[in-house]
Order: C-alpha cells, then structure tokens, then sequence
C-alpha cells in the first residue's frame, strides 16, 4: 500500500505483510520518524558539517528516505534482501539519491563512518552499540523497544542485556531510559567516547534517545562520573540516588525501616538539552502528521527537571489515603514550599521534584 509521510511517498506493506513476508514497517512509529526528521534538521543547524546518514536498519527505507528528501547524503543498510528492494523502490519513487547496503550493518560500521547513525532495531540495540560508537563522528540515534527488560519487568533478561540491575518501580519507563543511556555511556567510555543526551523520551513502547559524541578520555570519564544508583523503598516510595559505580545502599528505609532495592548503574544526570529541544522544536513543519504531539512532548522535556526519578501523585495520594487534588494545585503546594517542581512526559499525573517523599506528603497535605 502507498503511504504519505512528511514529503514522501512510500510503498509500504500492508500490516501483518510484506514483501517476501518480511519487510516490517509500523505505522504507530510516524511520531517516532517525524521526531528524527526535526532532529536531523537542527542538529544540521548545530553541525553544519554533519552530512551523511546511516539508516542502518531500514527495512522499508521511510527513515532513510525521508532524510535524503531533507538533503542528506543518506546510506541505508538491511540484511534482507526483499528490505534493501522496498527501500530502492521508495528512493526511486521520490526521485532520491541513496547509496543502499545488503550488509551486517555492525560489519559496516567497522568499515565506514558516517556523521549521523540511526540504530532502531527490533528489542534491544546493545548487540549493535560497539559498532555504532566506532562508526559514528557527531550524533548517534538510538531506539530500545524492549522496555520490559529496560524497566525491570524481565529481571534476568534486563541484568543480560544491559549489564546493570534494572527495578520494577512506579517509575517504571524512566528507569528504562536511565538503564538504557548507563548502558551506553559505558559502551561509549570504553573507546574513549564520551555520549551526551541532547534528546530522550519514552514513548509508548520504547526508549529513544539521541547522543552527541565528544572524543577523549577525560570527557568519557566526565559520562562515567555521572552514573550512580537509586536506592528504593517500595514501600513508602522513599528513593535518594547516589553517585558513582559502587553501591552503598542504606540498610533499611530511613523513613519507615522497610527494606531499600537498589537500581543500578543508572545515568543520573539530565536526559534532554532544552537548547537543543527547543531547536528541534523550531524545526517541525506543517507536512508532519504528528506534529502537535511532538510540539507537547518537547515542550514538557524542555521543562522537566534533570531529578533521576519521577512521582505518580495518583499513587502517592492512594497509598496516603487522601483524594488526590488537581495537578495544578497539587504542585502549586511544593513550589509555594520553596520546592522545585515540572511535569514529566512520563504520565499526566506524574511529576518531578527536588522535594522528598515526606515532604511532598506534608505540604501537600495542609
């Protein structure tokens, strides 16, 4: 079936079929690949030398396709054939340019650089992030879909894949995202690559985050410095972070003495550059389906708090016994406290704030 996104026409196929039963294309991702194309156009704005682009698992080619309709100078890679004949297709049928690779694309990354690499494979990208890392010069884009593990749900398969201990808490998609970018940051750190998050969201079912790369030692040393771990308690939902790589968990809750789970090591520093996301911001255009979404997104991330962790203030009120007020009056209360406070894009009830579990209890419950 034919599909139009952003300026492009694309052949893709219809859900639950492909080409040879293969090629996989999800329309639900539109968001997803609009948000690429207004990150590609400022991180040009950014790096006017940035101009090639790896689209390195391009099934159907929508990604790649729509980077070369912006003018970049775009490589797309897949492993299966019947993929790499869709995406030539869709080049030709917009009249573009793309050099299209049947190949590993960890192969290809041993091979070649590129300024910008997109890695959105299907569950987690850490089988493909030492390539990615070695054959990437400025921005690295990378997707993790399988957020059960990310988040804690799947233990065992999280602690494989991620080499960290991920906790199944109420701040459940942010702990992926923290996992996720720790993971990276010492991936990077081990080639003396130093990945700073300019943009990161957790949408739906997946974690995307996209990375500027520094080079040398001292500066992958500064990412590792920001990693640490989140002691928990599950059940007054007291947390602290700590920093470094190794944990000194409290031996039990400071506020209830109930026993503290430890999640680490997690980034704890900020996920999203608000210069930069409001950049992007700027680079949205009216062709783009998903565009006032994406304006709400990156307008509540520019605002979010750099904490590590986020409330639910239905949870909180539930577990306090009390109804739970509006949003608005609700956090009124802990920044009329003094407290720094900002939605997250996490949830409509969730929230951030340098204000503690006891605290937000007795301000908001005056």
């Amino acid at each position: 079936m034919n599909v139009r996104e952003g300026s492009v026409e694309l052949v893709v196929p219809e859900q639950g079929e492909g080409a040879g039963d293969e090629v996989f294309f999800n329309p639900v991702q539109e968001l997803n690949r609009d948000l690429t194309v207004a990150v590609l156009r400022a991180y040009q704005d950014r790096e006017p030398r940035a101009k090639t682009y790896l689209d390195a698992m391009t099934a159907s080619g929508a990604r790649g396709v729509r980077a070369a309709a912006d003018g970049w100078d775009v490589t797309c890679c897949d492993i299966d054939e019947d993929a790499i004949d869709l995406c030539q297709e869709n080049l030709a049928r917009n009249n573009l340019d793309g050099d299209v690779r049947n190949r590993d694309v960890n192969a290809l990354l041993h091979d070649d650089y590129f300024d910008v690499v997109d890695i959105d494979p299907f569950g987690t990208p850490i089988p493909f992030a030492d390539a990615a890392f070695q054959g990437t010069r400025n921005l690295l884009c990378v997707t993790a879909t399988d957020t059960a593990p990310l988040c804690g749900a799947h233990f065992e398969s999280g602690v494989r894949n991620y080499s960290a201990v991920p906790r199944n808490t109420e701040y459940h998609a942010e702990m992926g995202v923290r996992i996720l970018l720790s993971a990276l940051v010492r991936t990077g750190a081990r080639y003396d690559i130093a990945p700073r998050p300019v943009l990161t969201h957790a949408t739906k079912h997946y974690v995307r985050t996209y990375l500027e790369l520094d080079r040398g030692a001292t500066v992958a040393n500064e990412m590792v410095d920001r990693l640490g771990y989140i002691h928990h308690c599950e059940h007054c939902l007291y947390r602290e972070s700590e920093a470094g790589l190794i944990a000194d968990p409290p031996s039990s809750c400071p506020l209830c003495d109930h026993g503290i789970q430890t999640a680490g090591p997690v980034w704890l520093d900020g996920t999203c550059d608000p210069e930069f996301v409001a950049s992007v911001r700027d680079s949205l255009s009216d062709d783009m389906e998903t565009a006032e979404n994406i304006d709400g997104l990156l307008s509540t991330l520019t605002d979010e708090l750099a904490v590590p962790t986020h409330y639910d203030q239905h949870r909180l009120c539930k577990r306090w016994g009390r109804p739970a007020p509006s949003m608005d009056s609700f956090l009124e209360q802990l920044q009329e406290a003094g407290h720094e406070v900002s939605r997250t894009h996490y949830g409509g009830t969730t929230f951030k704030t340098t204000a503690s579990v006891d605290e937000i209890e007795a301000v908001t419950g005056k």
